[in-house]
């Protein structure tokens, strides 16, 4: 058997408990989906999570964790964990005294922030708009734990410590769980002789949970800082060097990623003035594509940048070069056939899962779909920005995220008074696979030795025509198989079975990365 190498056993590992994230998140909008369906207060349950998550990722998400860990890598191996601990205090501290300060900020502001033209959801009635003021104020609490546990996580992963990370997010779902099963329903649960309790708390429920979860997620990871003997220090330098290096990255990528947030708001913005239901059938759609991005794209992306990072700091291009063309050749070979498998057989698993009727359930597959003809850009889409910030190059993704917001709003215009709520899906697809494809061509040209990706794309071709045909085939002349579920099931598995013969080279080539 071949040797594994140590990206595609952390790729594994993580694979595995984004992989058990996913199913505890599937298990999760089952509940929600059974209890509320497609309705105004789910719609504005889940419009009122966008601001604070905005929050998040702008501070100590993906902003400043993708920023961060490039710089605390090099500090670590330069200056060794007394360092390291030093600047990781300095940035969190910082990042707690502005998430603070933007949340008592946005809490004041909040009506306007969801009731005007330009806002949130303007469309929603009075009603839905003011309980969606008072469900994002209680939200910013869960925003200011994770500006801790999101630092965390990337000084975990900057010591290339990659499970209490991954371990993180199914506390997460754990605790949102708790909340739609007890807080949030009116009547108990019931499990053969065992009674569950209820709250009654309606969406409120719901919130409760996610702030629960939250302070899961940062305590689990407590034992990592403990292994790693983190020692705190109540101060703040910002004319420490790393410091101002931390920032200087962090800048372009808080514009990178208020570009990406604002897609979310935009979406919402024009889903409210749509037929009720339109923003939970987008956050569903997109729910279901993330969990395929998320085990195939993320996972990779996030096991890649602490050695990518290392590479760049050592001028080995040879191996950074290898590195990327490999993650870029898996990618584009598996990618292809999943999405189509997915866009075929989905809508049995849409009707059964979530108990919607006919009409709800065929809006959140044409939703998704729209969603899974972008899923190899926003996969790629996640290799190449972290390959500029292992560069500690934050220009190149900003201009692109820049640009993909401009032509989601573009794309959602045009294609939205045609085709509803999956028009803005099929926005967000087209705008990331062309990010997807800049990012591409910009890291080629940067590269002496040039990335080879057209056999990799040729097979991923193939397979996908070949898969899809199956899985196609056996939704619409196999019913007699027995149920649709069933069937759909049938079509996944057989549909999976062409990439194991003409995608060889590329599955080999993902115990090398």
């Amino acid at each position: 058997m071949k040797k594994i190498s140590k990206i595609t056993r952390i790729s594994l590992m993580l694979a595995i408990l984004f992989t058990i994230d996913k199913g505890l998140g599937i298990l999760r909008q089952l509940i929600i989906g059974r209890q509320f369906g497609l309705s105004a207060e789910l719609d504005v349950f889940n419009a009122a999570n966008n601001l604070p998550d905005m929050l998040f990722a702008l501070i100590s998400g993906g902003a400043l964790a993708i920023a961060f860990i490039p710089v605390l890598s090099s500090v670590l191996t330069k200056e060794g964990k007394r360092g390291a601990w030093k600047l990781f205090s300095q940035i969190t501290n910082l990042a707690f005294l502005v998430t603070a300060a933007l949340s008592i900020v946005v809490a004041l502001v909040a009506k306007p922030l969801i009731s005007s033209q330009i806002g949130i959801a303007p469309g929603f009635t009075e009603q839905q708009q003011a309980l969606s003021v008072s469900l994002m104020r209680l939200n910013l609490v869960a925003t200011l734990i994770f500006s801790l546990s999101g630092l965390v996580m990337g000084a975990l992963q900057a010591n290339q410590h990659f499970f209490l990370p991954a371990l993180a997010p199914i506390l997460y779902d754990l605790g949102q769980i708790f909340g739609a099963v007890i807080l949030a329903p009116e009547k108990g649960m019931r499990f053969g002789s065992i009674q569950l309790p209820a709250f009654g708390q309606g969406v409120y429920g719901l919130v409760y949970g996610v702030i629960f979860g939250a302070m899961l997620h940062l305590l689990i990871q407590v034992p990592g800082l403990i292994k790693y003997k983190f020692q705190w220090t109540l101060k703040i330098d910002l004319k420490d060097p790393h410091v101002i290096k931390v920032l200087d990255l962090m800048g372009p990528r808080m514009i990178s990623m208020l570009a990406i947030q604002l897609i979310f708001l935009a979406q919402d913005n024009l889903a409210s003035r749509l037929q009720v239901g339109a923003v939970s059938a987008l956050t569903y759609g997109w729910w279901i594509m993330q969990v395929p991005e998320t085990i195939i794209g993320t996972t990779i992306a996030t096991a890649l940048l602490p050695t990518l990072s290392e590479y760049v700091a050592k001028q080995d291009w040879t191996a950074f070069k290898a590195r990327i063309e490999n993650a870029v050749q898996v990618l584009i070979a598996i990618t292809l056939p999943i999405a189509v498998i997915l866009a075929i057989s989905l809508l049995p698993l849409i009707e059964i899962a979530f108990g919607f009727n006919a009409n709800d359930s065929m809006k959140v597959l044409f939703t998704t779909q729209a969603y899974l003809v972008g899923l190899l850009g926003h996969v790629l889409v996640e290799i190449g920005v972290r390959t500029f910030y292992a560069k500690q190059n934050a220009r190149v993704p900003l201009f692109a995220s820049l640009m993909t917001f401009v032509l989601f709003i573009m794309f959602s215009l045009l294609l939205m008074p045609h085709m509803d709520a999956p028009g803005i899906a099929l926005a967000n697809s087209l705008a990331y696979s062309i990010q997807a494809l800049s990012l591409l061509v910009i890291i080629n040209k940067s590269l002496e030795d040039k990335l080879f990706l057209k056999g990799s794309i040729f097979r991923g071709v193939a397979a996908m025509l070949t898969s899809g045909l199956i899985a196609w085939l056996i939704m619409n002349y196999l019913p007699f198989v027995g149920t649709k579920i069933f069937t759909a099931l049938l079509a996944l598995i057989i549909g999976l079975v062409p990439m194991f013969f003409i995608l060889k080279r590329e599955l080999l080539q993902l115990l090398k990365l």
